[in-house]
Formats: C-alpha cells, structure tokens, sequence
C-alpha cells in the first residue's frame, strides 16, 4: 500500500508533482529541465550559471516549495552551522551592542550564534572551550576577563577560537581590538587642550596585569608626560565592577577632596554614566565644573543629559574582523599566522566636554 502520508501532491502550472517526504534538489531539477548539479549550483550562488538557468531554477524552487536542507548540509561537511559567542555581562550595554553586531556578521556567513555569558569568571570562560558549548559549535568567539596565559596556551587547539579584548594567547589565537593605550591618550589630550590639570581615571590601574584597566591608565599617562605635566597616582581610581553604581561611587569620593578633579576619565560609558549622576547629586555640572569622558560609545551616551563625550572603538569591524577570522580558522584548521588584528576608534565630543549633542 502506497503511505499517502508520506507523498506530497503538487499542482503547479496544471502539472501534478508526487514528492515523498518533500520537495528533493532532483524534483527541483526536473521541473527546471536542468540537471541536479545546476540545481545546486544556483542554491550554493557559484558563478558559472546563466542569469537564464538561474530564473529558471529559482523559479522551480518557488513554485515547488524546495527548502534547503542545511543541517544535513553542514554534517557532510562536519559542521554544525554554530558558533559561540562568549562575553562577561549580556547587561553591560557594550557586549549586548557587541552580540548584535556579531549576530549580523554571522547571519550574513550563514551561521547561527550561540551565546554564553561568563560573568567573567574562570571556570565559565574554559567551559566556553571546553565544555558542552565547545562540543557543539564550530569555533568560538571569546571576550575573556580570568583565564590565564596558560589555560589559553594549553587550550585545545582543534577548536578555532578568537579573541576580543586585550587577552591575547600566547598559543596563537588570533585577537582583534583597539589600540586601548592610544585611544586613552586621545581622550586625555582633548581634556588637556580644553584647559583640564586634575584629571582623575575611574576604573584606572597603575599596577597589574595588562588588562583593559592597565592599558587605558597607560595610554593617559603617556599624554601627560607628552605635555609635561605631573602625574598624581591618588588621582586613578580602581573600581570593583564597571557598572552605573561604581561610576557614581568612586566620582562622589573624588568630588570630596579638595582640590577636587576637574575631569572624569571613566574607563567605560556606564562609569561616566554614574559620574554625571554623582555630578548631579553634589549640585555641580558637566562640563561647567567637571569634564566627564566615557569609553565604549553606547547608545545611552548619546541620550543621557548632557551626552557623553566618549570614545567609539568600531564595534561593526570588531564584530566582522572577529567572525571573518574564524570562518578561515573553520576553513582552513591548522593553518598558521594567528595575528593581533587592530580595528579603528574615534573620540566622540559631546556635551559633556563642550562638544554638541
């Protein structure tokens, strides 16, 4: 007995069409009058077809209702079609900017995101190499915060991984960033030609590992010694977190000494976010009495009241450069000359440093 659960019946055109199961590339192909290798050079767009057999096939694939079959496509080529990326915070509004834009690059090469949130501790960033994610997905995206040189060294190497931010493995990942000791620098000489002597650091660190922190106080210092002026340890503030309540905490005890600073360099936009509350609450304002300077160029630093000078690093390039290298890593594994790939930044002037909105 025929299983007329299992046939389709098609009419197109006054022709019927028996398809067990569903539409095949073969019955695409019949209806077309091209072969199946045509067929599947349309759905995978190689050149060497005409525009004519591409109508053609196109049209079939319409009126046959034919949908690729790409999980059994990318298990031939031993692939699951996924890739993951793995940032501290999702609530940090620069790694959820960050997310779309290398939801967008991935879409655009095919792939499906999996995202992991590590809240930056250890255990969460290896499992994002080696754990369950890491068996099901092509490569990884990641953005660590507590691994170390040697748990990235040692890491498995049979799965691509890149890296965003300043965690660069001394196995040979590739990395992509921004030059953070430049863009530091930037920002301090614009707070310096508009006339700023006492700029404090807000999330700063003299000492420690070559973190974010460390590169950005680095790149403030060298803008001081460029225009020769003295450089006041008391000045750089670590904080516990980057969040809005840190950013409003460490500007409130600034504000209390005296001389008090008369610019925030806040190492990120939701730190600047809480200084200008914190600006706020003491009755003083921006830029009148304080210049405040982010990083990250968020969306609400161009809302807040007044908007945030900032510096923008080109989240779009970061987020393509990232997955284009890993595509190739996919590609091509165990090819050399894993690279440190830097993408460009600019100052954003704003309110908060006499710019415009």
């Amino acid at each position: 007995m025929i299983d007329l659960a299992a046939v389709a019946r098609i009419v197109v055109d006054g022709r019927k069409w028996s398809v067990a199961g569903r539409p095949r590339i073969k019955d695409v192909a019949e209806y077309a009058g091209v072969s199946p290798k045509t067929v599947s050079n349309v759905i995978n767009d190689f050149e060497h077809v005409s525009e004519h057999t591409r109508a053609a096939v196109r049209e079939a694939i319409e009126a046959l209702g034919y949908r690729v079959n790409i999980a059994g496509r990318q298990l031939r080529r031993g692939r699951t079609g996924m890739i993951t990326l793995a940032v501290p915070e999702l609530d940090v509004a620069y790694f959820a900017e960050l997310a779309k834009h290398v939801m967008t690059a991935a879409d655009r090469r095919g792939c499906t995101v999996l995202l992991h949130q590590t809240g930056g501790a250890r255990e969460r960033e290896l499992a994002a190499l080696r754990g369950f994610d890491a068996q099901f997905t092509d490569g990884v995206v990641l953005s660590p915060l507590s691994l170390t040189p040697r748990d990235l060294a040692t890491r498995d190497t049979q799965l691509p991984v890149v890296l965003l931010g300043e965690r660069q493995a001394p196995g040979g990942a590739d990395h992509v960033g921004i030059d953070n000791v430049a863009a530091a620098r930037e920002a301090t000489e614009h707070l310096l030609a508009r006339g700023r002597r006492r700029i404090a650091v807000i999330g700063g660190a003299v000492r420690g590992r070559q973190g974010t922190d460390r590169l950005r106080t680095k790149g403030y210092q060298s803008a001081l010694q460029a225009g020769r002026f003295p450089f006041d340890p008391d000045l750089v503030v670590p904080v516990d977190a980057y969040h809005w309540q840190d950013g409003a905490r460490a500007a409130a005890a600034l504000l209390d000494r005296r001389p008090r600073p008369d610019a925030f360099l806040c190492l990120n936009d939701h730190l600047a976010l809480g200084a200008l509350r914190a600006l706020h609450e003491a009755g003083l304002r921006a830029p009148e009495d304080v210049d405040v300077v982010g990083f990250d160029d968020i969306e609400a630093s161009r809302f807040s009241v007044p908007s945030l000078t900032t510096v923008a690093p080109d989240k779009p390039a970061i987020a393509d450069t990232a997955v284009s290298l890993l595509m190739d890593r996919i590609d091509r594994p165990g090819a050399d000359g894993a690279a440190d790939h830097v993408v460009g930044h600019r100052l954003m002037v704003r309110e908060s440093t006499g710019g415009r909105s």
